[in-house]
């Protein structure tokens, strides 16, 4: 007899045979019954159950019911691992030491976007659950798969804490020189999956970038590193996603929204920093946002169409928020970006906490707890 879950997700919903490997669903509980769900296909969310001001539970994250859905969703990147590049590569070339790779998909426009359509969101990954609070995934990249070089073994660690922090921890080595950006792609919705789940316009937002980097109409870098001050990017002090996403601003324009790179203040590189909050003022719940990586891309569902989602959940266009800790778009090509190299004999590591919580207003708060549980 199958276990109940807050979230009403079945295991064997999720349990089939792809590209040769089980898929399956496991649940991450902590002291309090908090629940996270992810399935191995693509390493996707599929259920953050957390509870509002009044004590009131809902999934927070938006994803699908059964592995089918997941696999056919019409967004294809929903609440998944991203790699092995997040992000938009232009015109899907790169060269590292005079040697030029040319062969990643175009997918995205004229340009290469999150690995290509058989990336990492998209491939069965090794799982095994290690405690009722810790998953770890594996994949092996195989050299010139989707077009970059180097077989990359990849190790991502989820941990959901006793202080409903959800930790991703990130790990990769390669035999040849590559490109590596990882991320997941979250798509939060802090009112709650619903039909239709509520859009984000009220949602208060802070991110702590003083900078941002303008894209073209293709949403590649213009290569510019611009002050978000006086702009529909400053969010250095919380306020409404909705008050300037459809400024008459070219940059809103380009991105349909908000689709952009944000710099993350740092006292030094890799350190695990303060990068954002979220606070929804109907439910009270907030999250938080730290990472060691230099940018957090933010998405703010710009072209969903209504699909649907888990338990009866509709996806409007932007009912979401995404905050993909990474490295810049499009890094191999702007040299003046933090280089994306990854080299043999060196290790790959990042790690990123996304904390949940409620109050009662919208101030500006640091992590507190143990992220490791």
């Amino acid at each position: 007899m199958e276990v109940s879950s807050l979230s009403g997700l079945k295991r064997k919903d999720f349990q089939s045979t792809i590209q040769g490997k089980q898929t399956d669903l496991f649940t991450l509980v902590n002291k309090h019954g908090h629940e996270v769900s992810i399935t191995n296909y693509g390493g996707a969310l599929v259920a953050i159950m957390v509870p509002d001001r009044d004590g009131h539970f809902a999934n927070v994250i938006q994803g699908h019911d059964t592995i089918q859905g997941v696999v056919e969703s019409p967004e294809p990147f929903l609440s998944t691992l991203i790699g092995r590049y997040g992000n938009r590569i232009c015109k899907g070339r790169f060269q590292i030491d005079g040697i030029v790779y040319d062969k990643l998909a175009i997918n995205n426009g004229p340009n290469h976007l999150h690995g290509g359509p058989t990336g990492f969101h998209a491939r069965v990954w090794d799982a095994q659950q290690k405690d009722a609070k810790t998953l770890v995934l594996r994949y092996l990249a195989k050299d010139g798969e989707e077009g970059f070089p180097g077989n990359l073994e990849v190790e991502v660690t989820y941990r959901w804490t006793d202080d409903d922090e959800l930790a991703i921890e990130y790990k990769a080595t390669t035999d040849k020189p590559t490109i590596v950006n990882l991320t997941n792609h979250g798509f939060f919705s802090l009112a709650g999956i619903a039909n239709p789940t509520p859009d984000i316009m009220d949602l208060q937002c802070y991110i702590n970038a003083d900078f941002y980097v303008p894209i073209d109409e293709v949403s590649i870098p213009t290569g510019e590193i611009r002050k978000v001050a006086g702009t529909p990017f400053d969010f250095t002090k919380m306020h409404a996603v909705g008050d300037m996403i459809d400024a008459d601003d070219e940059q809103t324009r380009n991105g349909a929204g908000y689709d952009h790179s944000f710099l993350v203040n740092k006292q030094e590189f890799g350190e695990l920093a303060y990068a954002a909050k979220i606070y929804e003022p109907h439910s009270g719940r907030s999250m938080e946002v730290w990472t060691t990586e230099p940018a957090v891309q933010v998405y703010t569902d710009n072209w969903a169409t209504g699909y649907p989602g888990q338990c009866g959940s509709t996806f409007p266009r932007r009912s979401a928020i995404c905050f993909e800790a990474q490295h810049a778009p499009d890094t191999p090509n702007q040299t003046h970006f933090p280089s994306c190299i990854l080299r043999p004999g060196q290790d790959y590591w990042q790690l990123t906490v996304y904390k949940f919580g409620t109050s009662e207003g919208a101030e500006d708060t640091g992590l507190s707890g143990d992220i490791w549980g």
